[in-house]
């Protein structure tokens, strides 16, 4: 049995996140703050760590920083749990080392998968360095994860800055980049039968942002305004294209967090519809009764 080690300082969140591993059937330590956790981890020894960012005594940068310079933990795989969204935060831990970076609130199925990949890529390197096999070093042009691509997007994007009510794209125009929000807020929009404005999806920081199609360079299908002030970095869709094809296992990853957000805006939209036929019965019903009372 795999143990884990869950350093959270909110009582509440920490037993529920301890109760759901227990039962994903995981042996679970837990410390209520950075300095225990830093102790409980370098006496247990755990096969994989989840860290909160702010907490009391030390924080979960410290903890991982104290962690990967001891030889005894430093291979630990590292899961920030933290309610900061920002991009440069989550590239903050990316680059002192932690393997994956989930937000809160979490869904259980994203905690436990996370937990499951870490482990088993933590097995198979492992079993690589007993092998001799495992590469001296990851070239510029691998990447493993989805963060991973966001920090090339952070390094090597084409920066730009749109105020609130600016537009980053307009409906119809055409889709040469893909956006990665470093911070701010962005709505995308487009008009119903009515003429009226469709909110289709809100963009927050670390979320890709103008994605189309690969293979043809259609036109954008919904415009895309700023609601709070935003910073992006951009990169050309032959780009991307020529990265994901270089890199299979981010190719995976992108497509399953397209395939949420379109189930999330199906979502959206089916109850949309619901409340615009509620909508249309109730005002029918309004005039059949006062046609009745005529």
């Amino acid at each position: 049995m795999k143990t884990i080690l869950l350093i959270e300082d909110d009582k509440a969140l920490r037993e529920n996140t301890e109760e759901l591993l227990e039962l994903s059937g995981y042996n679970v330590l837990t410390a209520p703050n950075g300095k225990i956790g830093i102790q409980v981890g370098k006496e247990k020894l755990p096969d994989i760590i989840i860290c909160d960012i702010m907490m009391p005594e030390v924080d979960g940068y410290g903890v991982l920083q104290d962690l990967s310079a001891d030889e005894r933990t430093k291979h630990i795989p590292f899961i920030f749990l933290s309610a900061k969204t920002e991009h440069k935060e989550i590239r903050k831990g990316m680059d002192l080392g932690a393997d994956d970076y989930l937000t809160k609130p979490f869904e259980e199925e994203d905690l436990i998968s996370a937990v499951e990949s870490r482990l088993a890529k933590a097995e198979l390197l492992g079993r690589m360095i007993r092998d001799g096999s495992l590469k001296p070093q990851v070239s510029d042009e691998e990447m493993r994860t989805l963060n991973e691509l966001k920090n090339f997007f952070d390094d090597n994007g084409e920066p730009a800055s749109f105020t609130t009510g600016q537009a980053i794209y307009q409906e119809g125009s055409r889709s040469n980049i893909i956006y990665l929000i470093l911070k701010g807020l962005v709505k995308c929009h487009t008009m119903d039968e009515d003429g009226k404005e469709l909110i289709t999806t809100l963009y927050r920081a670390d979320d890709f942002l103008g994605f189309t199609s690969f293979l043809n360079n259609i036109p954008y299908q919904e415009s895309a305004t700023v609601i709070e002030d935003v910073e992006l970095a951009g990169i050309s869709k032959q780009k991307l294209k020529d990265i994901l094809e270089k890199n299979h296992n981010i190719s995976l990853e992108l497509m399953e967090l397209l395939t949420q957000n379109i189930t999330e805006i199906k979502a959206q939209l089916l109850q949309m519809a619901y409340s615009s036929v509620r909508k249309k019965n109730g005002t029918d019903a309004f005039a059949v009764c006062r046609n009745h009372e005529q």
